[in-house]
């Protein structure tokens, strides 16, 4: 019995010291992310551990030549001799600001957003001598670069201010005149429609009947309304539309 007593405590202290010889080759891996990679190679070789940078990424977030990733996580308990992967960043992506001025409104954003960039505002101004949805000024300016994915504020010309009229009444004239009239002035034809002609009934003058089917204009036919109404202001270029009898 003492023997076999004996026997079973050598094995549990086998056991005990097999345990304690194992569990002190590990060590905790320690947070990386943030450090250079000499700083994080200090930090890792006191424990017994060797670190590789296997990629590298641009990121907005980590400083450029900082470890912004590790495997494994901090806190993984390994055993000396681990191997640590890390990735470095490379900064902020910079980029350099297209030149957009002279080109149209969608021109510019198209080469802008080409270059992985956004629009931060875009502003309109009156610009009697020059056409148009055209790019007048750009801020940041062209080729500035260094810059971390700027946001580019547009100045666009919005042309000249058009000639703005009071429409006049052309009611009770004839719609050929009319049409000559709005067409000088640099004004559009739009909708030209008859009124039907609603007739009494012969054997009740107070009833009226189904109105006739109306004939197709013409240019005696005489104008009975018209859009937009006299007196509104309208500018060159505006559509007209009449409505004949």
């Amino acid at each position: 019995m003492l023997a076999l007593i004996l026997i079973v405590v050598a094995m549990l202290s086998g056991l005990t010291a097999m345990r304690f010889a194992i569990h002190g080759q590990e060590v905790a891996i320690p947070p990386l992310v943030g450090l250079t990679p000499a700083e994080a190679e200090r930090a890792i070789s006191v424990l017994g551990l060797q670190m590789t940078v296997e990629r590298q990424y641009y990121s907005p977030q980590v400083p450029e030549g900082r470890i912004m990733s590790q495997l494994p996580l901090p806190g993984t308990k390994v055993r000396r001799g681990w191997q640590v992967r890390v990735a470095q960043s490379l900064g902020p992506t910079r980029v350099a600001v297209p030149n957009v001025t002279g080109q149209s409104e969608h021109a510019a954003e198209l080469n802008i957003r080409r270059r992985g960039l956004d629009i931060a505002s875009l502003a309109q101004v009156d610009t009697p001598a020059i056409a148009a949805d055209q790019v007048l000024a750009q801020n940041p300016t062209a080729n500035a670069s260094q810059l971390v994915a700027p946001k580019i504020n547009l100045l666009v010309s919005s042309g000249p201010e058009p000639q703005a009229y009071v429409m006049p009444s052309f009611i009770g004239q004839p719609l050929g005149t009319a049409s000559r009239t709005l067409q000088d002035s640099g004004f559009k034809l739009g909708n030209v429609t008859v009124a039907p002609v609603v007739e009494a009934s012969p054997a009740d003058q107070n009833a009226p009947t189904a109105p006739t089917p109306p004939a197709q204009p013409s240019p005696a036919s005489m104008i009975v309304s018209q859009a937009p109404a006299a007196g509104q202001k309208v500018v060159a270029g505006s559509t007209v539309s009449f409505e004949v009898r």
